[in-house]
């Protein structure tokens, strides 16, 4: 098992910028594939970005696109995600995870996650 630990949320005016962090623990992190998702108050939890364990392979949310950078440092055991031109709607709680298959895009693909750190934008 893994556990993951979320970091770098807090409040930005739109057009600012955050970076997340996610560090993990365990023998096994560059065997897992990272994806980052986001869930606001009522809604879904919804994919943001994903990478493959080598970092080979990455993807995003058409929201996103062009605007967030999914990284990580196997040697750190450490994924982020760098956020620019924030925009109001980006406002949710963001939580890291782990999985199997690059190719996963739904929360029940992912098999463990972190807390949670909230990304508060403001308009």
């Amino acid at each position: 098992q893994v556990q993951l630990v979320e970091s770098g949320g807090g409040l930005v005016q739109a057009g600012g910028s955050l970076r997340l962090s996610c560090a993990a623990s365990g023998r096994t992190f560059s065997s897992y594939a990272m994806g980052w998702f986001r869930q606001a108050p009522g809604k879904e939890r919804d994919f943001v970005s994903v990478i493959s364990g080598s970092g080979g392979y990455i993807a995003y949310a058409d929201s996103v696109k062009g605007r967030f950078t999914i990284s990580r440092d196997n040697a750190k055991k450490t994924v982020y995600l760098q956020m620019n031109s924030l925009k109001p709607e980006d406002t949710a709680v963001y939580y890291c995870a782990t999985t199997t298959n690059s190719l996963a895009r739904g929360s029940a693909q992912y098999d463990y996650w972190g807390q949670g750190t909230q990304v508060t934008v403001s308009s």
